[in-house]
């Protein structure tokens, strides 16, 4: 197993120098990944571009790229440059994002998310392999079949002639999708007790694929506060947890509410949502249940941290990506080299 850095995305508390300077500390710890988001604010491409011109060694991966953001072709070619810019660097995860994202943002449809994401990896792969882009499906057709286009195929030669590609992925079919057409699953609310669950179905579409596991990322970003008070490391995560299961998406509609409920957390999860829509949100925030935190996120001290990576290792986990809860870039200096000493201790490394 290895460590990846989820940095998430720029907010009104961060700044892109903290970032790049945590980012440049991975790097100089071997870390194997840091990760770069994007919602509606920063937009994970030009951060990571800037990030790989000021490192060496660590991949630099979108956590995710948001395809109705843009067209595939769009992607592959943002992927390509980026993976030339890097040397060979650049890690491509997606995701549909949500419907209010994808329809209020973006204004595209939310509509069938599965065949969508189908068809787009198809092209993104073609694109960037340099093979003509022709492309008849139910959602993109390229050429458009009545216009003057035709195939056109990327107009130069990135270090690679494909990128690992990732899918951001919750539900039972989306994680078949994952497993039958990329190279790693991006998880969120990973607990490790939890795992073969998840796993049973990226197995499913592997099988259909003609793979197993093997050479399959399995990515969770991992929320990590380090100190004594257990509780009190918990509730640097809460209001987060409470963003995702109560507020990221509608009442009828929301992917991780329902993992929450897959999870065994369904009183929880609705009494979560309930208090965030009503704009109750420290409530929210303090109805998480601490054993919910507890199974997804790295807290308390060292030795727990200890013990816990090697609990992802054992449940299949390829790429373990901490996302961290403190206050100042010190603290998240701090932070990462604890975790990677936390982690030459646990005896995983590969």
């Amino acid at each position: 197993m290895r460590l990846g850095f989820s940095l998430g995305y720029q907010t009104a508390w961060t700044t892109p120098a903290d970032h790049l300077a945590m980012a440049q500390e991975a790097d100089r710890l071997g870390y194997s990944v840091v990760w770069a988001a994007e919602a509606y604010g920063s937009d994970s491409p030009s951060m990571l571009a800037w990030i790989a011109g000021q490192t060496e060694r660590i991949d630099v991966g979108a956590a995710v790229m948001q395809i109705p953001a843009r067209s595939p072709a769009m992607t592959a070619m943002t992927a390509a440059t980026i993976d030339t810019l890097s040397g060979g660097r650049f890690r491509l995860g997606l995701g549909v994002s949500g419907p209010q994202v994808s329809e209020g943002w973006h204004g595209v449809r939310f509509a069938k998310p599965l065949g969508r994401t189908r068809e787009y990896v198809d092209i993104v792969k073609l694109a960037i392999a340099r093979k003509p882009v022709a492309y008849d499906g139910e959602h993109y057709q390229l050429p458009l079949p009545d216009g003057a286009g035709k195939a056109l195929r990327l107009g130069f030669h990135p270090p690679r002639s494909s990128v690992p590609i990732y899918l951001a992925a919750v539900g039972p079919k989306n994680l078949e999708l994952a497993g039958e057409i990329s190279d790693g699953w991006l998880a969120i609310f990973f607990a490790p007790d939890a795992a073969g669950e998840s796993l049973q179905h990226i197995e499913r579409g592997r099988a259909k694929s003609g793979n197993g596991l093997a050479g399959f990322d399995v990515c969770p970003t991992v929320p990590v506060a380090i100190g004594d008070d257990i509780a009190a490391c918990a509730d640097l995560i809460r209001p987060y947890a409470a963003l995702y299961v109560g507020g990221m998406g509608s009442r009828e509609q929301n992917f991780y509410n329902q993992l929450a409920v897959r999870m065994g957390y369904a009183d929880a999860a609705k009494e979560v949502q309930d208090l965030y829509l009503d704009r109750k949100v420290r409530d929210a925030a303090a109805a998480i249940p601490q054993e919910f935190i507890e199974r997804t996120s790295l807290i308390g001290p060292k030795p727990r941290i200890v013990e816990r990576i090697r609990e992802y290792a054992a449940a299949g986990v390829g790429t373990l990506s901490i996302a961290l809860y403190v206050g100042d870039r010190e603290s998240g200096i701090a932070t990462l080299r604890a975790v990677a000493e936390a982690y030459e201790e646990s005896g995983v490394a590969e």
